[in-house]
Parts: C-alpha cells; structure tokens; sequence
C-alpha cells in the first residue's frame, strides 16, 4: 500500500472525518481510481475499525464515528464510482436494502456502492425495509440480486 492510500486508511480508523473527506477529493483529483482508493485505502481503516472492535480496544462510539468518516469518504467518491460504473457493461440489477428494524446502512451504502462501481445497476431501498418491500422491489425492478444488510452485535 503506497502512502497516500495509508494515509486514507488511517484517516478513516482514527475517525477522522474532515480528512477522510479532505484525502477522497486529493483522490479524485490524483485521478486515482475511486474503486482502488476505497478498496485499498479507506475500506482497509473500516476493516482495522472492526478488528480493533472485535478486540475490545474500539468501542461502539468509536466504530461508529469511523463508519461516519467512511460515509464522508464515499459521498466524494460516489459521483466518480457512477460515472466509473456507466462505461461499464451491466451484469445485472441488484435491490439492496437494511432489515426492517436496523438503521444501520454504512455497510449496505459501501456494498451498493460497490457493486454499482463493479458493473451493476443498484437499486437501493434505505434502511428499515420490511421484507414486503425487498420482494414487491426486486419483482418490481426484476432483480437478478436481493441484498439485505444487518447489524449483528
């Protein structure tokens, strides 16, 4: 990993927002791929994020204020990972939403982003989806994927 996508990295384990926002837009204007930037430099700090959680050394504040720095990142990045994902040939459409119940969506908003960066049409539901909703959109948007997020704890 070369400095500046350590430096991504780092900003979004020490939940540092403003920087994490500050190094996506350093990204876009490096003309650094945004699919690379995230897989390789700010999603590698969420991943520490969840270790250090995992461990006990991270508490739930903590990982959520690096989930807040990760959303920063990608509201940058989103607009290059469209744009990135129309020149693309589309393997399919995907509905993708949080279960009813949790409000939790930085893991489902990484993932469609993902995804929509990777070639799919991404049609994404929120968070707090009842089932009904999944099944009535994907049969609706004649879906190849249904995608359903959850935090477990």
């Amino acid at each position: 990993m070369d400095d500046f996508l350590r430096k991504c990295s780092e900003a979004i384990r020490t939940y540092n927002t403003g920087l994490a926002a500050e190094l996506a837009e350093e990204a876009l204007a490096k003309r650094l791929d945004p699919l690379r930037a995230i897989e390789e430099g700010f999603a590698s700090g969420l991943e520490q994020a969840g270790k250090l959680w995992e461990e006990g050394t991270y508490f739930l504040p903590e990982l959520i204020m690096a989930s807040e720095a990760m959303k920063a990142a990608m509201e940058k990045l989103r607009p290059a990972l469209e744009k990135r994902s129309l020149k693309m040939k589309q393997l399919g459409k995907v509905v993708i939403g949080t279960v009813e119940g949790d409000i939790h969506d930085i893991g489902k908003s990484l993932v469609a982003s993902m995804l929509a960066a990777g070639g799919f049409e991404v049609v994404d539901l929120g968070a707090d989806v009842a089932v009904d909703n999944f099944v009535s959109a994907a049969s609706r948007e004649e879906a190849d994927l249904i995608c359903m997020s959850a935090l477990l704890t």
